[in-house]
């Protein structure tokens, strides 16, 4: 009897002490973390519901915004706690008896970042929402995840978000450059009078949007300008052979194949795809080639655009392909990007965080199935939108909107 009283007390010691390293990392990440750049999201998500889940592409910034909200909520670790379930503490302990003890020493705010990297990770969460309903809990996954696919479908209970990378916008506050609006589609589009109201004249906006181009896009990248490119590289290589390890229909013996058809896309953007070709370039069968461009377009390498008036409820081939974002293209384009690709790129990755955008008949991209753009340089006319109802022209080269042509640069300004 007392050798098993003694073995319980050290079974509950080596808990208590397990569960203080835990906090003592949480308290540390916590403190570290500065206030004084947020991202646009910080301020659109409803804190007041009880389960949140963000999700979104590696190097986006989801454990800064994670962090920032918990530190503004100015309580003690032990009431509010950040806890990362790729720590090698959850190798030895299962999350639901982690969050028990949390909430038996006064717990009541808890951030659960990287949860694709823990086993039935949707279903134990789903269990801790049921059961401490005193309990707020904020996670944040990879893009790929799909809640409503998981064991436990989360779907009728999180209020789900996801984060992008950084918009132009963005980048230019967090650069200390200048803090500007958030400018709706609808007041660049019909109120452009006070959108040229928002801008100070003695701001010159193109003189920042090639540095925001080639390396802006990702937060980490801002710390480490000449070696971005590199960490670009590595991220996706990481992203193909680790994070989509976690999908249930993904072969991770494709993997090598899967990067060998990223590197084809990238060198060809925008792409038109050919199903065949690409099975026989990369080796990949024609039938699961489908399901592996949505894979990606989900990790956020890729943008898939379908034609207007096609469902895509169901897989199917998309009429163009584009790298995610123009950090993307400059990383991993052998030359130098075409400059109607990168325009066209910038153009796609800002508006579709926010609206639906697909490929019309006439002109480059219809947004929300009523407006039409057409995107290029300071010799582009008006031959492509003439006669078309809500339609505008987009150029590179013009600092503020002229009728209906419109700066490319201040579609940064979305978000």
């Amino acid at each position: 009897m007392h050798i098993r009283i003694c073995i319980f007390i050290i079974f509950l010691h080596n808990r208590i002490c397990n569960m203080i390293t835990l906090l003592e990392q949480s308290d540390r990440l916590i403190a570290s973390v500065n206030l004084d750049f947020k991202r646009y999201l910080f301020d659109v998500i409803k804190w007041s519901n009880r389960l949140i889940g963000i999700k979104g592409a590696r190097g986006t910034g989801k454990t800064t915004l994670l962090l920032q909200w918990v530190k503004a909520q100015h309580l003690p670790v032990e009431k509010a706690a950040y806890f990362s379930l790729d720590d090698l503490y959850f190798t030895a302990h299962t999350l639901k008896d982690t969050v028990t003890q949390f909430h038996k020493n006064g717990g009541v705010i808890l951030a659960l970042d990287e949860v694709h990297k823990y086993k039935n990770w949707s279903l134990e969460i789903k269990n801790i929402y049921d059961f401490f309903p005193d309990l707020k809990i904020i996670f944040t996954g990879s893009s790929i995840i799909d809640i409503s696919k998981q064991e436990g479908d989360l779907s009728r209970r999180a209020l789900m978000y996801e984060l992008p990378g950084l918009s132009y916008r963005e980048y230019l506050s967090l650069q200390g450059i200048i803090d500007l609006p958030i400018i709706s589609l609808d007041e660049l589009l019909f109120n452009t009078v006070k959108v040229k109201m928002m801008i100070p004249k003695d701001f010159r906006p193109l003189a920042h949007f090639g540095n925001y181009l080639n390396y802006g896009y990702y937060p980490f990248g801002l710390a480490d300008v000449p070696s971005v490119h590199q960490r670009i590289n590595q991220l996706i290589r990481t992203i193909v052979e680790v994070d989509m390890a976690e999908l249930k229909d993904f072969d991770i013996r494709n993997a090598r194949k899967l990067l060998q058809l990223v590197y084809i896309i990238a060198q060809q953007v925008p792409f038109k795809p050919n199903i065949t070709t690409l099975a026989a370039k990369t080796g990949i069968h024609r039938n699961s080639l489908n399901n592996y461009l949505y894979y990606l377009e989900q990790a956020k390498i890729i943008s898939l655009l379908f034609s207007a008036g096609i469902s895509t409820a169901v897989l199917q081939k998309p009429e163009k392909i584009f790298l995610n974002n123009t950090t993307l293209l400059a990383a991993l384009a052998e030359e130098q990007s075409n400059i109607g690709t990168v325009r066209e790129t910038f153009f796609l990755s800002q508006l579709r965080s926010l609206h639906k955008v697909q490929l019309p008949k006439h002109g480059d991209f219809l947004v929300n199935g009523i407006y039409t753009f057409e995107v290029g340089g300071k010799g582009k006319s008006q031959k492509q939108i003439s006669g078309l109802e809500n339609a505008w022209i987009v150029k590179d080269d013009m600092e503020l909107p002229m009728l209906n042509t419109l700066p490319l640069w201040m579609f940064g300004l979305l978000y």
